[in-house]
């Protein structure tokens, strides 16, 4: 299984286009030691060829241009993605869909939640039936969870509830519902070699942990590092928790969750422009590499 980091930074990117926090205001004077990224999206393949992607983030024209097997050039017009998975309903993973307006209809693939999401508060599918059309496909969030992408059979896919509330946007923003937000499972059915994907993930449950125990590969939410990061920084009056995200650090932190899981490959994702851990020389840095978890960057790429 290949696996490509199209984007590794939560919504704004890295730096963020009018922040003036210490990460962003450093990286553009050249202060610290760190690398800009663009909104969290990626890419897996169990051939090489055809391609899954997870989320269309705003920067996806970008990052698709930065990694040409997306673009393999058989026909006029020609596309490597096989189908779009959708994690969650938010603009940060969506908006992109309309930059794939052009050609054959979109192949998307979401919960009941997201569908109705992307169909009432943010109508984005709507529109795109105007263009190039839309093939959704249900994710089941129940059991069995399991599908696949069509162009994509060797990719055995599963979804896992994670609890967390819809976009702003959302009929039921104050009434959450499964498959809001979930995370996946990819298993190479050849190989054998297991993707657990969840880039917003503000709580562990059971599920989680034994689709971990599973991985070889564990690529997860790696907004903030602490609760309080916002606060701090004088930007926002939520805490991490109440935006859906488990911070790093802490006693029952991602840190903490990641530990007993050394068996596989631990890699943080969607990370925030104000978290310390962007800057490669922070005290913060060094905590989460010592304890054998990497940073996940724009271009990164992992073969199971």
């Amino acid at each position: 299984m290949r696996i490509r980091v199209l984007g590794s930074a939560a919504g704004g990117g890295f730096p963020q286009w009018n922040c003036n926090c210490r990460n962003c205001d450093g990286l553009r004077k050249g202060s610290i030691k760190a690398r800009s990224r663009t909104q969290s999206s990626i890419a897996v393949s169990a051939d090489g060829e055809s391609w899954i992607l997870f989320n269309a983030s705003p920067d996806i024209r970008q990052q698709l241009e930065a990694f040409p097997r997306m673009q393999p050039g058989r026909t006029v017009r020609d596309t490597a993605i096989a189908g779009v998975v959708l994690i969650d309903g938010h603009i940060d993973h969506t908006t992109g869909l309309l930059i794939l307006r052009e050609g054959a209809p979109l192949r998307i693939y979401c919960t009941d939640a997201v569908f109705e999401d992307l169909s009432t508060g943010h109508p984005i599918l709507n529109v795109l039936h105007h263009f190039c059309g839309v093939r959704r496909t249900r994710i089941p969030v129940g059991r069995p969870s399991d599908f696949r992408v069509e162009d994509a059979p060797k990719l055995r896919l599963s979804a896992i509830p994670l609890a967390s509330k819809p976009p702003p946007f959302s009929p039921h923003r104050n009434d959450p519902r499964p498959g809001d937000n979930i995370g996946i499972r990819v298993e190479d059915e050849e190989t054998g070699a297991v993707l657990f994907y969840a880039p917003g993930l503000g709580s562990v449950g059971e599920r989680v942990v034994q689709c971990m125990s599973e991985s070889d590969c564990i690529l997860v939410d790696g907004t903030f590092w602490s609760e309080d990061e916002l606060l701090e920084e004088g930007i926002a009056g939520k805490r991490a928790s109440e935006m859906g995200h488990l911070p790093q650090s802490g006693d029952h932190g991602m840190i903490s969750v990641l530990r007993p899981f050394a068996h596989a490959r631990r890699v943080l994702i969607h990370i925030n422009n104000t978290n310390p851990i962007l800057n490669e020389e922070s005290e913060e840095r060094s905590i989460v590499e010592a304890a054998g978890i990497e940073v996940a960057y724009d271009g990164m790429e992992i073969t199971l």
